[in-house]
């Protein structure tokens, strides 16, 4: 088995996995390539990539062009010298004169079963459609949005208590476990290319903050896939009062109930938070974990034993009205 030499382009914590494992196999990285260092944190200050974090740890040359279009960025990765190029959440386009660099072209770790959800969000996309089946493939890049021939997929279920935090770290593991084995193959041509299937493309839209506010008259199935897709972010939340309250984890209550206001606080369970909901409010969504602002996420019995007065029955949740006033 040959050890390929590699040009590795990432930025997030999931592409580190699949760097991690590039680490640790036969392979060998050359380099690192990763976004700017951008601001973070409460003081803005300048910080790392996950990516570049972990190369620099291993004495890894490291490489942030704000674009591979120019001509010295890619005489710059030509003179690398590269078998492959491998690119997992980079966050750059990589221009066709990029992919042709490598001899055995580029090859891209994708968080879904390809070609549903091509594009920026799929973890959180497929857990908000309801899809009982998410998966990562591993894709030879062409110059489409993740529209490459297939060379390996590996799937995974999707249950209702499925977060988008879950489903990444598992995928992340797999991902990187599957690129692995892609690349031991790779060199002998022991690996096959599959065109994508013509039917089920998708897109999966970039998650925006603005679309984590709740809308209580939808069904309660969707609002749980909802906040179980944004947990840990953007996380779904809805107005109390001033503030917000963050709704992490939920169940659907079986069974409907009378005529209410959607977004009304019901009587609690108790360990959970009920929220009626969907048309008429006739549904009942059960949080079982919050966040109060100042405070930490809570399993909601906790939640209630420490801030019962913020989160009194009859409060309507989604706009700043409190019991007793006029909506």
């Amino acid at each position: 088995m040959s050890s390929l030499r590699v040009v590795f382009a990432g930025t997030p914590e999931f592409a580190a996995s699949s760097l991690a494992a590039l680490l640790e196999s036969q392979h060998q990285v050359v380099a690192a390539y990763t976004q700017p260092d951008r601001p973070a944190g409460r003081g803005r200050k300048l910080t790392p990539s996950p990516v570049k974090r972990l190369a620099v740890e291993h004495g890894l040359p490291v490489y942030q062009p704000e674009s591979l279009k120019a001509a010295d960025a890619q005489a710059s990765l030509a003179a690398l010298n590269a078998d492959v190029m491998v690119v997992v959440a980079y966050g750059l386009l990589l221009p066709q004169a990029v992919l042709d660099i490598p001899r055995l072209g580029c090859l891209n770790v994708h968080a879904s079963l390809l070609p549903r959800w091509r594009g920026a969000a799929p973890i959180q996309r497929a857990i908000e459609a309801g899809d009982n089946e998410s998966g990562v493939t591993i894709m030879q890049m062409d110059a489409g949005l993740d529209t490459g021939d297939m060379l390996s997929e590996v799937r995974t279920p999707i249950t209702d208590q499925t977060t988008g935090g879950d489903l990444h770290d598992r995928l992340a593991l797999q991902g990187a476990n599957a690129l692995v084995s892609v690349l031991d193959e790779l060199e002998t041509g022991r690996v096959t290319a599959s065109p994508q299937p013509e039917d089920g493309v998708t897109y999966a839209a970039k998650l925006t903050k603005a679309e984590a506010e709740l809308d209580f008259s939808q069904p309660a199935e969707q609002l749980v896939r909802t906040i179980h897709a944004f947990n840990p972010w953007p996380v779904a939340w809805s107005a109390l009062g001033d503030d917000r309250l963050r709704l992490l984890k939920a169940g659907v209550e079986p069974g409907e109930q009378p005529p209410t206001t959607p977004g009304m606080l019901l009587e609690h369970g108790e360990d959970h938070l009920r929220i009626a909901c969907g048309p008429e409010g006739r549904q009942v969504l059960c949080v079982s974990h919050a966040q109060l602002p100042g405070g930490k996420a809570l399993p909601a019995r906790e939640l209630l034993n420490a801030r019962q007065s913020r989160l009194i029955p009859g409060t309507r949740l989604g706009q700043n009205t409190q019991p007793g006033a006029s909506s």
